[in-house]
């Protein structure tokens, strides 16, 4: 059987590079709890828990791309103040370099905070200069653009109308691409579409198709096929792929026939960014070879799993492989996995620290209380499974940080653990009490054994103890409270130990 191309597309994404030039943004995201009105005028008083911070607009296209597993470099216009270097950081942290930056002191960096009450916005408020960029600084992009075009194979122009994409600034990076047939996908603005004459395609959603065509319907397949022929004659355009929602996405080149991809039937949860998710897809499957037909359905399943997520959330390259695998369409997505409290016949998931944050935001969105415990758990017995069923008849969702070998041989010392972390994780998921199993611990003696770094990453809503500490003895407990979470100290269950267990052991062979 032949191999499946689109797996060939993602495999080379890896070793592909991919250009950004856009407008950069840093998202942040407010946390707290409305517990009553303020006295001064009708409105809630938020009482702040936590804060985030994350890459927004191109950087998000970025973000995307480094999930991808896609090299990348990124051109963009910040200010002269401290959320500009806080991009920077956010850029290296990602694993690409933030030397393309180009600061403008005349404007500051954009900042969209967004304040909610759990998972309810109440609040965006957006700190910007959308001024076009000035003509020194126009010149200093346009000069980094084409130096950098060199080490790439496709070029994202990510339009938020931010002020850094003048039209002028918009032909020159086109038209160098050109000159190198690197190709350039651009995620629009505005109405006028004309402004990236050149381009190999545009991808558009359902509304700015429409509002592009002047009102254009776009309902069904032929109206969206004659609106994007439109565009591409009228704009000169080499293709459109327009993102359709529930109707999944169409590919309208000049000189190929349509093609539609349906979406999946999946339950959506947050949309934010999926449009910076499709077209990196896009792009980067252009840069690994792949044609635009073969990228477009890439995109496709890579925006049908993004959208399952809960706030911004990049794409990640093994979840395309694992949905590529996969001959059903809820393979795109772990929302088939939840469970109702009752229902404790089925096997949990072990998940790498990134997949099971995205998971438990997913819970706590539809209002699921997330319980966490952590232990080397090297023999199950009664003790265990008693206190992990307790646990989970206090949470919806349960949650078992499991030490990794190197941490449990740190801990309980030679000969430990008997069983390896695979079979540790494999037996605990088994268990209908658990719903998701994450490894932790130290790598070596002297790093932290802790389950502190997990939690800052997952943020569940309680953590349970078992034994007979004081909050104050739980070296995880000031994490816990700091980002609003419960920490909650259990009974176990005496005369039930792994130690005693191997004692037996020994006796009996003895």
């Amino acid at each position: 059987m032949a191999e499946n191309p689109l797996k060939c597309v993602l495999e080379n994404i890896k070793k592909s590079s991919v250009l950004v030039v856009g407008d950069i943004m840093l998202d942040r995201f407010v946390y707290g709890a409305v517990e009553r009105i303020s006295p001064e005028s009708p409105v809630p008083i938020l009482s702040i828990k936590r804060e985030e911070r994350m890459l927004g607009g191109a950087g998000n296209a970025l973000a995307n791309l480094a999930g991808l597993e896609a090299g990348a470099q990124i051109i963009a216009v910040i200010g002269d103040d401290d959320e500009a270097g806080e991009i920077k950081q956010q850029i290296k942290k990602l694993g690409f370099k933030a030397d393309g930056l180009i600061a403008e002191k005349a404007r500051p960096t954009t900042v969209k905070t967004r304040f909610l009450a759990g998972h309810q916005q109440l609040l965006r408020t957006d700190f910007e200069n959308k001024t076009a960029i000035s003509g020194d600084t126009a010149n200093k992009l346009i000069k980094a653009v084409k130096k950098a075009l060199g080490g790439v194979q496709a070029l994202i122009i990510s339009d938020y109308d931010k002020g850094l994409l003048r039209p002028d600034v918009i032909t020159a990076i086109i038209e160098a691409a050109k000159e190198k047939n690197i190709p350039v996908i651009v995620d629009p603005k505005g109405q006028d579409f004309s402004i990236y004459r050149g381009a190999s395609a545009i991808t558009p959603n359902k509304k700015e198709l429409s509002e592009a065509t002047k009102g254009a319907a776009v309902s069904t397949d032929e109206e969206v096929i004659t609106a994007a022929q439109n565009l591409i004659k009228e704009c000169g355009i080499g293709a459109v792929i327009a993102t359709r929602s529930a109707d999944g996405m169409s590919v309208i080149q000049k000189n190929d026939d349509p093609v539609h991809l349906a979406t999946t039937d999946i339950e959506v949860f947050d949309v934010s960014g999926a449009g910076d998710t499709v077209i990196a897809t896009i792009a980067a499957s252009l840069a690994a070879g792949g044609s635009l037909a073969e990228a477009a359905a890439l995109a496709n399943v890579a925006g049908s799993i993004v959208v399952t997520k809960v706030g911004t959330a990049a794409i990640r390259n093994n979840e395309l492989a694992a949905a590529l695998e996969s001959d059903h369409g809820d393979a795109l997505t772990q929302t088939g996995k939840d469970r109702a409290k009752t229902d404790r016949a089925r096997k949990g998931d072990v998940l790498g620290w990134n997949e099971a944050a995205e998971t438990i935001k997913r819970w706590q969105a539809r209002g699921l209380k997330v319980g966490f415990t952590n232990g080397c758990f090297d023999i199950l017995h009664f003790g265990h499974t008693s206190y992990l069923n307790n646990t989970r008849d206090h949470c919806d969702r349960l949650i078992v940080g499991l030490n990794q070998d190197s941490s449990v041989h740190v801990l309980k010392g030679e000969g430990r653990p008997v069983h390896d972390e695979t079979s540790r994780a494999g037996v605990l998921a088994a268990l209908g009490s658990v719903d998701m199993v994450v490894l932790f611990g130290a790598e070596k003696a002297g790093d932290d054994n802790t389950a502190i770094a997990l939690l800052e990453s997952l943020k569940p809503d309680v953590y349970f103890k078992g034994g007979d500490y004081t909050e104050g003895q739980i070296p995880e407990a000031p994490t816990v409270k700091a980002y609003g979470g419960e920490v909650k100290i259990m009974p176990v269950y005496d005369g039930h130990s792994t130690t005693g267990s191997l004692k037996k052991l020994g006796n009996e062979a003895a």
